[in-house]
């Protein structure tokens, strides 16, 4: 049996109807763009010792305070996550990402680290440098490179890569020797997390937070 209503009180249904519905649109709205707003775009600079900018990288997500996993927020690390930034290189030129890559940094230690991901695993490419400094206001995150860098590939192998760029820019820029003291202990202290696995050199922590962070821009 077919019931037919008066198309005056279907109307009336739907306009009874509207304002909740319009209530739930505008609560799944505000929740999605909630959870968009809790990353921040920062850039990531870079600079020699003589006070030249080294390399930009211009779209990175930084990972909000409470995503952290416990192991990361224990030592106040920062994290952000880039695909297919665009890149700036001192000489001017510039070129785009090709493999989403996830940032550490960690206040106080005189390096950092960067989780690539490519297709066959996660390879490790890690600065040694000056610890970063986070400006919020302007929404970037810089440090100073020393030349030095570690190299973790997919299989696990490390190696120290940049020796005689280092020696160059040592005598080049007149590294004193506290600051050769720093870059020195802050080589040791990075390779001792690389050979022990420590934080964040775990790859499932790296996977997770892009991972995370794609979720939630689909």
């Amino acid at each position: 049996m077919v019931l037919l209503f008066p198309i005056n009180y279907v109307f009336l249904l739907i306009k009874c109807r509207l304002p909740g519905l319009r209530r739930r649109q505008r609560h799944l709205a505000k929740g999605c763009k909630g959870m968009l707003s809790d990353y921040e775009r920062y850039q990531i600079k870079s600079f020699k010792h003589n006070g030249h900018v080294h390399r930009i990288w211009f779209e990175n997500w930084l990972v909000p305070e409470r995503l952290l996993l416990p192991e990361h927020a224990a030592e106040n690390m920062i994290v952000l996550i880039n695909e297919q930034t665009l890149i700036s290189e001192a000489d001017g030129s510039r070129w785009t990402s090709k493999v989403p890559g996830v940032s550490f940094f960690i206040p106080g230690e005189w390096f950092n680290v960067v989780a690539l991901l490519e297709a066959e695993g996660v390879r490790y490419y890690c600065n040694v440098a000056s610890p970063p400094y986070k400006n919020r206001t302007n929404k970037v995150i810089t440090y100073i490179d020393y030349d030095l860098d570690v190299i973790r590939t997919v299989d696990g192998d490390v190696m120290v890569v940049d020796r005689d760029e280092y020696e160059e820019h040592r005598r080049l820029y007149h590294y004193s020797a506290l600051v050769q003291k720093k870059i020195e202990r802050g080589l040791s202290n990075l390779l001792s997390r690389v050979n022990g696995d420590r934080p964040p050199f775990h790859e499932q922590s790296a996977l997770h937070y892009y991972e995370q962070w794609k979720s939630s821009v689909r």
